[in-house]
């Protein structure tokens, strides 16, 4: 049995991904719409290509998401990969290609020489500061 993907749930779905009321959708398409439109179409299985194409412009989402989304697939590739980590294995690397310490040794070493540095550079400042008394 095929499933058939429903556009206007589809558009729905974007539009609050995106954090878009429907008031503002009714807004960018124009005149002829309102919120209640907007939530009759996203009630039809299938939309219009000229209303899909308005949306999709207004939305910046190519028309093919609201045709070709379906939910239930998504879901299902999702379950299936997570169900590919059993006995407590996780999508996080827990084995690192490099290595924690010596990034952390890097690090410390960076921060003396830095520190080096600036005492370097207090030191000819003093220089220059006595230099300056004594004329």
């Amino acid at each position: 049995m095929e499933q058939k993907i429903h556009q206007g749930r589809n558009v729905k779905r974007f539009r609050e991904m995106l954090g878009i009321k429907q008031e503002a959708l009714a807004f960018d398409l124009g005149n002829d719409w309102n919120q209640k439109k907007i939530s009759m179409l996203e009630q039809k299985d299938v939309i219009e290509d000229n209303i899909l194409n308005q949306i999709s412009h207004a939305l910046k989402i190519p028309v093919e998401a609201f045709q070709n989304f379906d939910e239930e697939q998504a879901v299902n590739i999702i379950s299936n990969t997570f169900s590919d980590f059993k006995d407590g294995a996780s999508a996080i690397n827990i084995h690192p290609t490099f290595s924690p310490v010596k990034e952390v040794l890097k690090l410390h070493e960076e921060k003396i020489a830095l520190y080096e540095r600036m005492l370097k550079e207090k030191d000819e400042m003093m220089a220059r500061l006595e230099k300056l008394l004594n004329k």
